[in-house]
């Protein structure tokens, strides 16, 4: 019989990266006295589980640490533990569970690991959709106005799901927790999306037009052939590109672009620049140092860099990078607001958003 109390909280993540969202929230949740354990690390499942002693609701850990604040999690959810289903009659079991629990909510999402075996499941999740719905209508859970609350149905297979709920300013509004762009055909290189997903993870839209505006001046390190530069200069931004290696045509014939080619982790800005970004392949710590001297003497207003991890112990690493740049900030005496995502376009790396207080 399933536990009819939430107490999992539930998180999404990119599949391999599983032992690392683990080593996070296990060392997160110790920091702030709350005690559970991970239940569930499948490698390559794409989500763990993790669950509170005692049985207790998981919406305490859910409300401590938010999934802003998480590196590697995609989603965060207040669960209860995977509910076996009967393949005769799947919706009965799903409703009695979601009615018993008193839980109400606006809206219904069917969501799956983001996995080949995960999306094979989408095509059923579909198909219940609509009378699972109408079941919850009846029920007195799916309501027209519940605070913004959302019913998430994590299909595990075709005979089990996960019941989970989220809550407005504590979730990703993304089906799976995934932001997916579209490539544009003029750009010169795919790791265009990670700037792009970057401003829409860090900069809140309302803020696009006081921090992103045309005639800003900014600088992309390690430039070429330009796939970051290139959401620069169509944001209308001036740019100094340094690389020692070619830029695309396209971008040179804007007049938007200055290129350099000098090497990124040496040179300084004749003034005071609005943006720098960085996507250079180099050591962690190594980046960590360069950006460090950007930001103590007030070179850029913020920031916006990739830190290539190891195979292995990336959890580590990140902490590591993040305690340090934090640490020298503020013994510099050098305000800042600091923030790390495992974004969908990233592989092996980790994005860093930094911006100083005026």
């Amino acid at each position: 019989m399933v536990n009819r109390v939430p107490n999992e909280w539930l998180l999404y993540c990119r599949a391999g990266f599983e032992p690392d969202l683990a080593a996070e929230i296990t060392g997160r949740a110790s920091e702030i006295g709350e005690f559970g354990q991970v239940v569930m690390a499948e490698a390559n499942s794409g989500f763990i589980r993790w669950q509170s002693h005692d049985f207790r609701p998981a919406n305490s850990i859910h409300r401590e640490l938010p999934l802003k604040s998480l590196v590697f999690a995609r989603q965060s959810l207040v669960a209860f533990e995977p509910l076996a289903l009967s393949r005769e009659d799947r919706i009965s079991s799903i409703a009695d569970l979601v009615n018993e629990s008193g839980w109400n909510f606006e809206s219904i999402w069917h969501e799956t690991p983001d996995t080949n075996d995960g999306k094979s499941l989408g095509r059923l999740a579909k198909s219940l959709s609509r009378p699972l719905e109408s079941a919850l209508k009846r029920g007195g859970g799916l309501r027209r106005k519940a605070g913004g609350r959302r019913l998430h149905l994590f299909w595990l297979a075709g005979d089990s799901i996960q019941v989970g709920m989220s809550f407005p300013g504590n979730r990703s509004d993304h089906p799976g927790g995934i932001l997916r762009l579209r490539h544009p055909a003029d750009a010169p290189s795919r790791s265009t999306l990670k700037l792009e997903e970057a401003w829409h993870t860090f900069v809140p839209k309302e803020a696009w037009e006081s921090r992103l505006h045309g005639g800003m001046q900014a600088v992309d390190l390690g430039a070429a052939p330009g796939g970051w530069t290139y959401q620069l200069v169509r944001r209308g931004m001036f740019v100094y590109a340094i690389d020692n290696g070619p830029m695309a045509p396209g971008l040179m014939a804007t007049g938007q672009v200055e290129h350099l080619r000098e090497d990124g982790f040496v040179w300084e800005p004749p003034y005071r620049l609005d943006w720098l970004v960085c996507d250079i392949v180099d050591k962690p710590m190594r980046v960590i140092d360069m950006v460090e001297r950007w930001l103590i003497k007030r070179w850029c207003r913020e920031a916006i860099f990739n830190l290539k991890l190891p195979m292995k112990k990336r959890w580590e690493e990140v902490r590591r990078c993040l305690i340090r740049l934090e640490g020298s900030l503020k013994t510099a005496g050098v305000s800042a607001s600091i923030a790390c995502r495992h974004l969908y376009h990233d592989r092996e790396e980790v994005t860093v958003h930094v911006r100083l207080d005026e």
